[in-house]
């Protein structure tokens, strides 16, 4: 879970033409915050950290470096971020520095799968096209997919994608060009998406299939209560979120606006909450900047940021940066 990150999108695996697609969780994950500050409690080191804002094989990437490189890379990403060079780091120039490279890392996500869907090299991606990079195993041969688990999950998502990229082909010409598949693949990031991210969610944690997401529904997203014990503490005040703060109009269930006011409140910046929370953790002088002496104090909590582009700016050429 993303702590205090706002957005996480899961993103599309890309599948060669010949190979057996792998079956994927494609949901576009929004994390609630408070969630997120519970369970960081409950944590008693910098792993959930590492694994929430890294992903875990980013993580183990960072578990290779030695103390002393990661703090040395480290040192020259904060260079970067202090961009009148006053020695300083302020939440704003923190803040400028997680939505730059959460736009970066978007980008180059798509430019890194582009290939995998442009099959005729034209520099835009056809519906068909995407159909048979990512499904054209499964539809000529079905009968490889005999678990009906795997059957019912490419069913459900063929059509659940094809919707997606219906909507984020603006032009109608059934064919993406960068940016469309952009918003295809990372509809969190883009306005015209949005109302898709909400039909996606509700139709993810709606199970009784009436249009609305309850009280139990909501939880069983989170909690899989398997051992027939007490639920958590956490799990209780979730409840008293969904009564007091989810079902706005406490008829007992969740609409799609209500969905939407819960997974995109529209004040909540993630950027500023994450920049805040590396400040007030950080800032030994509570001077509310940060030195770099401070932030490689607590180097472990930056590397596990969105700050570093979840790992992978310890590990480019930061001349790139």
């Amino acid at each position: 879970m993303d702590v205090f990150g706002f957005v996480c999108a899961a993103l599309l695996c890309a599948a060669a033409v010949r190979s057996k697609p792998t079956l994927r969780k494609d949901r576009v994950i929004y994390h609630d915050p408070e969630l997120a500050r519970q369970a960081l409690e409950d944590n008693t080191s910098f792993q959930y950290d590492h694994e929430a804002f890294l992903g875990k094989e980013e993580a183990r990437t960072f578990d290779q470096l030695s103390p002393e490189e990661s703090k040395d890379r480290l040192g020259k990403i904060v260079e970067r971020i202090d961009g009148d060079s006053d020695g300083s780091i302020t939440t704003a120039e923190l803040k400028a520095w997680i939505k730059r490279v959460q736009k970066r890392y978007v980008y180059e996500n798509v430019a890194k799968v582009w290939k995998d869907y442009d099959l005729n090299k034209n520099n835009k991606v056809s519906w068909d096209e995407y159909k048979q990079a990512t499904y054209g195993y499964y539809l000529a041969n079905p009968e490889e997919f005999d678990d009906a688990t795997d059957q019912f999950s490419f069913k459900k998502m063929l059509p659940r994608d094809e919707r997606r990229f219906k909507n984020a082909d603006l032009n109608g010409d059934s064919a993406a060009d960068r940016e469309e598949f952009t918003s295809f693949l990372h509809p969190e990031e883009f306005e015209h998406m949005k109302d898709i991210v909400v039909l996606e969610t509700l139709e993810d944690i709606d199970k009784n299939g009436d249009g609305h997401v309850d009280e139990d529904e909501y939880i069983a997203d989170m909690f899989a209560h398997e051992d027939g014990g007490p639920e958590p503490d956490w799990v209780k005040t979730e409840r008293e979120q969904f009564s007091d703060f989810r079902d706005l109009n406490k008829d007992g269930k969740m609409d799609r606006d209500e969905i939407r006011h819960w997974i995109m409140p529209q004040d909540y910046d993630h950027a500023q909450a994450e920049a805040r929370h590396l400040v007030y953790e950080s800032d030994q002088d509570k001077d509310q900047m940060l030195t770099k002496e401070e932030i490689l104090e607590n180097w472990n909590m930056f590397v596990g940021s969105q700050a570093t582009n979840y790992g992978e700016d310890l590990t480019r050429n930061h001349d790139e940066l």
